[in-house]
């Protein structure tokens, strides 16, 4: 049987997972084709940054756990994570361009964080404000 109150929560988490991503993109100054997000048991997002040579670096972000840093390794797939944003899951645009920023010139930023329950349509609340533009 088809939920209609998941489906409509899914899709709700989706754009509002894509707005919120092109928001941090543009305060990193980065183009919103480097981004990409999913929605299944967890709700997970990728930004692509510009790297060193041999070093892929990506931005993550998982609706548990917020924010991390991490360098791809060979084999792809493979991710070592560099830096955590221990703050709140969805922290402004201009906080997780700070946190690259302070994270690629080798400041400290991680601390730990436990992760956390997902409330998913409180979630999608709070990432519904990004919709029609940044906070």
């Amino acid at each position: 049987m088809h939920d209609v109150n998941n489906a409509d929560s899914t899709y709700a988490l989706r754009r509002g997972l894509e707005a919120y991503l092109r928001a941090v993109a543009e305060a990193i100054d980065l183009p919103a084709e480097g981004t990409s997000c999913e929605i299944s048991d967890t709700a997970t997002a990728y930004v692509a940054l510009p790297g060193r040579p041999g070093k892929d670096l990506m931005l993550l972000w998982d609706e548990r756990a917020g924010w991390s840093l991490a360098i791809e390794h060979n084999p792809p797939g493979t991710a070592e994570t560099v830096a955590r944003l221990s703050t709140d899951v969805v922290p402004a645009p201009r906080d997780v361009a700070a946190f690259v920023e302070n994270a690629v010139a080798g400041r400290s930023t991680s601390t730990d964080r436990p992760a956390t329950a997902s409330d998913r349509a409180a979630l999608a609340e709070r990432l519904s404000g990004y919709i029609a533009g940044p906070t």
